[in-house]
């Protein structure tokens, strides 16, 4: 499939932007916001500011900037409930011919609203009309902080969300390499863990990677002691090689 890098009339795009920063935008992703009709910024709810929209201020100049709030929390029916209501919206947008784009920190499909918007369309829309925009996520711009390969040869890499304890614990003796996003608020319990598996010299973290204020990156959690960390905390523990030399 030929891909056009302007934005087409009765198009959807669901744009990765990357961790925040401009320069990190891919080429496709810059030629996309700047060429689209209408952009939608996410922005969780109780805050006034999105991270999203900062980072790609450069490319502005004139699109309808459409703010989106969304609730940060646990409730299944209610979520889906407000992105069939965005949805709806993006399809009469659409309709009338307009390109539609949503912007999101990170990867659209990774740990990212605009998934729940992505399954809401694809029971009205014409898939050819939906394109996604890959971006550069939280587990590797942490990971580049420390040059710091996360696989080698047969090595298992393991993604997920460090909310659930007893599935972290237990991916820690599944995997070579764990990446735990959301970190931030289960630090303390994560740390025990560690300790628990002598794990916290091959555990790294990064907050706020690439976002000016709070940017942390720590390389040993040995004698590391959090204070108050944000949702934007991802961690990498190498738990281990795959003895691929025999």
């Amino acid at each position: 499939m030929t891909t056009i890098n302007q934005a087409q009339p009765g198009h959807f795009y669901a744009i990765g932007i990357g961790p925040g920063a401009s320069d990190l935008l891919t080429v496709r992703a810059v030629a996309l916001i700047e060429s689209a009709d209408i952009i939608l910024s996410p922005q969780a709810e109780g805050t006034n500011r999105s991270l999203a929209l900062k980072a790609i201020k450069p490319y502005l100049h004139g699109q309808d900037i459409q703010t989106i709030n969304y609730q940060m929390k646990r409730d299944g029916q209610s979520t889906r409930e407000r992105w069939q209501n965005v949805a709806q919206n993006v399809l009469t947008h659409c309709q009338a011919g307009k390109s539609v784009a949503m912007i999101t920190i990170g990867d659209p499909l990774i740990f990212a609203t605009t998934s729940y918007l992505l399954q809401a369309l694809a029971e009205e829309m014409d898939p050819r009309h939906i394109q996604v925009v890959p971006g550069i996520s939280a587990f590797q711009i942490a990971a580049s902080r420390f040059h710091d390969a996360l696989t080698l040869q047969e090595d298992r890499l393991l993604l997920m969300s460090a909310t659930d304890l007893e599935a972290v614990e237990a991916a820690l003796t599944n995997c070579e390499t764990l990446v735990l996003y959301k970190a931030g608020g289960v630090i303390q319990e994560l740390l025990n863990l560690l300790k628990k598996y002598q794990l916290l010299a091959a555990a790294r973290l990064v907050s706020c990677a690439e976002q000016g204020k709070g940017d942390l990156a720590i390389d040993n959690l040995t004698d590391f002691n959090p204070s108050a960390m944000s949702y934007m905390t991802t961690m990498i523990i190498h738990c281990g090689h795959r003895n691929w030399q025999e």
